[in-house]
């Protein structure tokens, strides 16, 4: 486990480094360390809880006024760049506070992968022994993880560019947050119906790859900021017959690759430009806080839906809707 850790860490750590190591020493703005445990706390809070991370991330990084798409400079004045003018785009891509921010958000996830890896070191464990021939149940389950990582990974890498231009907004956001609310008091409406007349898949390892890879799919929706990954993937693990704890277990384990990727490729391109806007030092802050902040949100959720299911979370989204459309729009 300290070795995949360790790993995930090495991976995101490259793609962070800056191109020029002198900038990481003075930031081109500060991210005070408020901000820092602020987004910290929303990130690992919202990550698995079905309320949507991304969400109530851009929602917080408005109010805490870290939207500014004016282009930063260095202390010389002189213009800081995402990507440079060159002869194919003259103009280049300005550094700003925004994008900074935006990547911020994506790669403090690491801390929420940490605490799925150690909280569910089990059936990770297992995974490692199915694919190593020694347990048939452990590699039944990294399949169907598989399944139901591919789908959302090709459309997010497809789709990235443009759902980062046109979906990140307040707007966009009250529209998941309405639709995924009535997508989960159907989701709960038939399992209630289901229950003591179909039988509940008892472990997510014994899904059908078929079924899998519909979670998969349904997955995508996720990739609409306001929507929630982990609410989609516990709606298509109910539609699939999981129990709620086991729909829950099972997207958390499915968050350890996308959320992964995720953090890999957004820091990939815009790391080093998030460096050194904000310095390595409430990186690494948003990370821990975002770590110790899921591993409570984890064990909640757990038994939270054992004992409600998801009907107070659709509640929830829809207050939050009202809410943000009255201060935002009327």
């Amino acid at each position: 486990m300290r070795i995949i850790a360790f790993i995930l860490l090495g991976s995101l750590t490259c793609s962070l480094l800056p191109a020029n190591p002198a900038a990481a020493e003075a930031p081109a703005a500060e991210l005070s360390v408020r901000d820092a445990i602020i987004l910290g706390v929303v990130e690992g809070v919202t990550e698995f809880l079905p309320i949507s991370s991304t969400g109530h991330l851009i929602i917080t990084t408005r109010l805490l006024g870290l939207e500014s798409t004016a282009p930063l400079t260095n202390a010389a004045g002189e213009p800081l760049w995402h990507k440079p003018p060159t002869p194919a785009n003259p103009a280049g891509e300005p550094l700003t506070l925004k994008l900074a921010a935006d990547t911020y958000i994506v790669v403090i996830q690491i801390g929420a992968i940490l605490a799925v890896l150690l909280l569910y070191y089990g059936q990770v464990h297992h995974m490692l022994l199915g694919l190593l021939g020694r347990d048939s149940a452990g590699l039944r389950l990294f399949r169907n993880l598989l399944c139901a990582f591919t789908p959302v990974a090709v459309v997010g890498l497809l789709a990235s560019g443009w759902i980062e231009r046109n979906l990140f907004s307040i707007g966009t956001v009250i529209l998941a947050l309405i639709f995924g609310s009535f997508l989960m008091l159907y989701a709960e409406y038939r399992r209630k119906r289901r229950s003591g007349i179909g039988r509940e898949i008892r472990d997510p390892s014994d899904l059908y790859a078929t079924q899998a890879l519909a979670i998969g799919f349904i997955q995508c929706l996720a990739l609409w900021p306001g929507m929630s990954r982990s609410m989609v993937t516990i709606v298509g693990g109910y539609f699939a017959g999981l129990s709620p704890a086991r729909a829950a277990e099972f997207s958390f384990l499915v968050g350890l690759p996308v959320l992964a990727g995720a953090a890999v490729v957004k820091g990939w391109r815009s790391g080093p430009a998030m460096i050194e806007v904000f310095g390595w030092g409430n990186v690494l802050l948003g990370i821990f806080v975002a770590a110790v902040s899921a591993a409570i949100a984890v064990k909640f959720l757990v038994t939270f839906l054992s004992r409600q299911g998801l009907a107070a979370f659709a509640v929830y989204r829809l207050v939050l809707a009202a809410l943000l459309a009255g201060v935002f729009y009327l």
